[in-house]
């Protein structure tokens, strides 16, 4: 059986966009950019909503025009090998060895992890909403940035129910970020 782990940045007081739909600032430091790898063996399947995807196409095939900082440098190759899935309902095509799923995501995320596949999604919280409503996300690893947005997109919108989840451990990265890791409670685990 696969796993879903959902990677979230997010600022201190629990956004992951600024007011205007800015990212500019996570600051992604050699410990924090090695972990992000150890996240993603090779043969991890790169899960995005429509609206990360769009960045992501729009930066990690060639990044290295873009940046120089290592962990771009680092972590670009490792993107355009990656599978990668994108939950849309406008997109009709993607490059870049990715498939589009435009109905039913927690079912086929479901079906990709039964078959073994282990996925990771990066952002997207009306995706990992949808996903934590239907109980499909196995953990959650939330960075916490030392920063205070005011406003902008919250990391976990409202939700239509409470959702039990296990404190498995914590770090901190490059005496800036860290980072909490939960996992979903089973029903096994209540009783």
């Amino acid at each position: 059986m696969g796993k879903l782990t959902y990677l979230v940045h997010q600022s201190l007081d629990g956004y992951i966009e600024g007011p205007n739909g800015e990212f500019d600032w996570p600051a992604m430091g050699p410990e924090l950019s090695a972990y992000s790898q150890q996240l993603t063996p090779e043969g991890t399947v790169f899960l995005y909503g429509r609206k990360v995807w769009e960045l992501m196409a729009g930066f990690w095939p060639n990044a290295e025009q873009y940046s120089q900082d290592p962990h771009d440098l680092a972590f670009a190759p490792v993107w355009r090998q990656a599978p990668k899935v994108v939950v849309s309902r406008t997109l009709t095509s993607a490059d870049f060895n990715t498939r589009i799923i435009s109905e039913d995501p927690a079912q086929q995320i479901t079906a990709l992890k039964d078959a073994g596949t282990d996925l990771v999604l990066f952002g997207g919280s009306d995706l990992a909403a949808h996903l934590t409503e239907h109980r499909v996300i196995d953990e959650y690893h939330v960075v916490i940035h030392p920063l205070l947005l005011g406003t902008g997109r919250p990391a976990f919108p409202a939700a239509p129910q409470r959702t039990a989840l296990e404190l498995t451990g914590t770090r901190s990265f490059d005496g800036r970020t860290t980072l909490l890791r939960h996992q979903l409670v089973t029903d096994a685990d209540t009783h």
